[in-house]
């Protein structure tokens, strides 16, 4: 089972993502309040599991609706992936892959883990 880490950093409050074997998966933004950070995490687990993905690295490719996973390349050459809440906002986002395969089963990964997440704190 995944969870949500949450914890406080230097400029305010985010959660990652961790995977069953606590690799992280995801991460959100930075948020000012608990609250604003356990926002975040209800919609991570509202949004992930049903999110279209579009696939940015596909020439020509077809935009979807919110919510939905961007897959896309950064400037480094790695792929990425976002996580867009029905508002549009990210809400979550990877860390770089090497191989466009590994950056969409970190998606579905997140579909998985955020469904069945729990929150910690530390």
């Amino acid at each position: 089972m995944g969870k949500f880490v949450v914890r406080n950093t230097a400029s305010g409050i985010k959660f990652d993502l961790k995977a069953t074997n606590g690799q992280v998966i995801a991460t959100s933004e930075v948020y000012n309040s608990e609250a604003a950070c356990m926002g975040g995490v209800e919609s991570v687990i509202k949004n992930a599991p049903i999110a279209n993905l579009e696939d940015q690295t596909v020439e020509g490719y077809e935009a979807q609706k919110h919510p939905k996973f961007e897959v896309y390349t950064d400037k480094k050459g790695e792929f990425r992936f976002r996580l867009k809440a029905t508002n549009g906002q990210i809400i979550a986002v990877s860390e770089g892959y090497v191989q466009k395969e590994s950056c969409l089963n970190g998606v579905e990964s997140v579909r998985k883990n955020a469904k069945e997440g729990v929150v910690e704190k530390e």
